[in-house]
């Protein structure tokens, strides 16, 4: 996911993508307790993503 493609959401499916996101933030949070993760990085990209989406929501009216 990039910035281009998050300008082309509209706002329904902005809200979409970040309730999966959360999902996925959720997953990793719980297998990063159990030293189960195998990219680090991807909680903090994920958490990224979630703000840009959000940005993104505030800039559609």
């Amino acid at each position: 996911m990039g910035k281009k493609e998050d300008k082309k959401l509209t706002k329904d499916q902005a809200q979409k993508k970040i309730q999966t996101l959360k999902k996925d933030l959720f997953n990793i949070r719980f297998k990063k307790i159990n030293n189960q993760i195998e990219n680090p990085a991807q909680y903090n990209e994920i958490k990224k993503n979630i703000a840009r989406l959000y940005t993104t929501i505030k800039s559609i009216k």
